[in-house]
This record gives C-alpha cells, structure tokens and sequence, in this order.
C-alpha cells in the first residue's frame, strides 16, 4: 500500500511520516517515466535503441534485474541518449538505487540540457533521492508556460508535500488537473495530500474519484484502500485491497496496515482528529 504522513496537529510517529513519504514517491508520484513497448529488452545491437516489454511498475523483481541489466549495457555504450537513460534509471529507481539512478539523470541531463522530457526526469530522480529543493528547480525549468505538462505539476505537488507546503501541493495538483482532467494519479495524489493534513474524508472523496476513472492503476485502488482502513473501516479495505492483488499480498497489506497502527498509536491520533472513534 502507498502512505503518506500527517501534518503536525494529530501526527503519524516520525519513523512512521519517513516511511509513508518514501513508499508514496517511489510508487506513484515520481516514478520516472513508463516505458510500455513490444521489443524485446535484450535487443543491444549498436545504433538501436532497446525497449521495455511492459511498464516497469508492472514487472517482477527477476523482470526488473534482467532489464536494469540489459538496459545498463545500452547505457554504457550511449550515456548520453535520452531515452536510454531514462529508462535505465527508472528501472535502477525500481530497484533501490536511487543515488545511482540520479548519478544517471545527472549525466543525461548534462548532455542533453534543453530536454524537457531529461529535466523532468532528473527532477523527480533527484526528489526520490531527496534532493527535494535542487528537484523543485529542476522541475520548474522543465516547464513552460506555453505548453505545461501536467505530470511536471504533480511531481511538484508531491514534493511540496514532503516539504509541508500543502496549499503549494494543492495547487500544483489543480493546475495537473485542469491540463489534464480527472487524471487518475492527480487526483491520487491529492487525495494523499489530505492524508497529510488528516483529513481522512475529503482524503477519501479524491482517492474514490480517482478510483472510479477508467485509466486508474493498482496503486491507486491501494491507497484507497489504505485510507478506507485508516478509518478502521477494514474488512471494507480488505475487499478493495483484494479486487487486484493475490489473497497472499492483500492479508499482507491489512496485516501491515493494522500493525503499522498499532505500534504508532496513529489510529487513534487520526480518528481523533477526524472526528472518528476507534
């Protein structure tokens, strides 16, 4: 499930805030970019630029080592092509290596200083390895005013967030959306900048919005799912939690999501603040 932190007024733990920033931005925020092609990764010859199956959220651990790993070869032979380097750090992103994966965009990005496609990325690899006020510049100088690009918008937001500037998240966000109407991870996200303040209802609203769009991911129904269970609504958490994932993976989310709060004492922190009972 992907989490974020409260603010100051009714607060998760701190060890609790760092984990849910960390699993939100790397899950769905700013994840580098989606590579969704039918060539086959393992396709090096020189002069052709190799390709991912499946978007790289999609793939399993053994599918995101074999491609960091194809795609690292490509990367050694051509560190300088755009395409190439996105991708290869999106995977090393999927992997853990976040400060390897912006050692990459840093590169990229120094050979290639006018792409608006490059500076988004290094942007959101830098967020992700918590450079959050160098990604803010960044990603300001990927935009332009004449054509704005929305996921350049909702990165900002999601790093304003973790910078507990909401009303500057909020913002982003709406200016995302009114690029890019009922965008199912806009509204996500700023469903999950509620979550922050502990609003849990208006939190819930945005998630269910975004749930019911028809280009919604997984990763969105989750995080319904978890503020459905922060309510300690949670039978009805398990059922959504379970519409996607194996029964193994959905106990394991209510599991950890009742543990989690548990060894927090959130829940009644946030049932408090939203006017709930435990």
């Amino acid at each position: 499930m992907t989490v974020r932190q409260t603010s100051s007024k009714g607060q998760f733990q701190p060890a609790l805030a760092q984990r849910v920033v960390a699993l939100t931005v790397t899950l769905l925020a700013l994840s580098l970019a989606g590579c969704a092609t039918t060539t086959s990764p393992d396709r090096m010859s020189t002069g052709s630029i190799p390709t991912l199956t499946k978007p790289v959220d999609q793939m399993s651990p053994g599918e995101v080592a074999t491609a960091t790993d194809s795609m690292g070869r490509a990367y050694a032979k051509t560190p300088q092509n755009p395409q190439i380097g996105i991708a290869y750090a999106n995977l090393l992103q999927a992997s853990g290596r976040a400060p390897q994966a912006l050692a990459v965009m840093q590169q990229v990005a120094i050979a290639n200083p006018t792409n608006r496609q490059v500076l988004g990325a290094y942007g959101k690899a830098q967020a992700a390895a918590g450079q959050l006020e160098q990604a803010l510049v960044t990603l300001t100088r990927a935009q332009t005013p004449d054509r704005p690009d929305w996921r350049l918008y909702s990165a900002q937001g999601a790093v304003f967030d973790q910078l507990g500037r909401a009303q500057d998240a909020r913002t982003s966000y709406q200016q995302a959306l009114q690029i890019q109407p009922n965008e199912p991870s806009v509204l996500s996200n700023m469903g999950m900048s509620y979550v922050l303040s502990g609003d849990l209802k208006t939190a819930e609203t945005y998630l269910r919005t975004a749930a019911q769009q028809p280009t919604a991911d997984s990763r969105v129904r989750q995080n319904l799912a978890l503020v459905v269970g922060l309510q300690g609504r949670f039978d009805e958490a398990d059922k959504i939690a379970r519409q996607e994932l194996s029964p193994q993976q959905a106990e394991a989310n209510v599991a950890y999501l009742r543990t989690m709060l548990s060894q927090q004492n959130a829940w009644k922190q946030l049932a408090a603040k939203d006017g709930g009972k435990a």
